[in-house]
């Protein structure tokens, strides 16, 4: 569509209104002005101003460009060198046998 000077394109969002504090349908009004644009947005139920802005128009209007699917780069898996085994039964039964007595002695002291 042609963008003369005058031209007015309306549009309805749902959105929050800070007057009415509740959500609300907003209407933005794009007013074009030779180079520039102004903006009003206002509340369709208390017809209030929520904002009013002025800023430079642009040579065509942004259409949603198709967004190029890119495909993920695959996580390279890089093999660690093998560990030799360690041996944890021998800690384990340390262990035990450690605590063992332990217990026993405070058992003792208890008493």
């Amino acid at each position: 569509m042609n963008k003369r000077p005058g031209h007015v394109l309306v549009t309805t969002e749902v959105g929050f209104c800070s007057f009415c504090g509740r959500p609300r349908n907003l209407r933005h009004e794009a007013h074009q002005l030779g180079t520039l644009v102004r903006t009003i947005v206002t509340c369709e139920t208390c017809h209030r101003t929520l904002s009013s802005t002025i800023g430079v128009a642009s040579a065509e209007p942004a259409a949603p460009e198709p967004v190029a699917q890119q495909a993920e780069p695959t996580p390279e898996v890089v093999a660690k060198p093998a560990k030799p085994a360690k041996p944890t039964t021998q800690r384990k039964a340390r262990a035990t046998a450690k605590s063992a007595p332990a217990a026993k002695s405070t058992a003792k002291k208890k008493r």
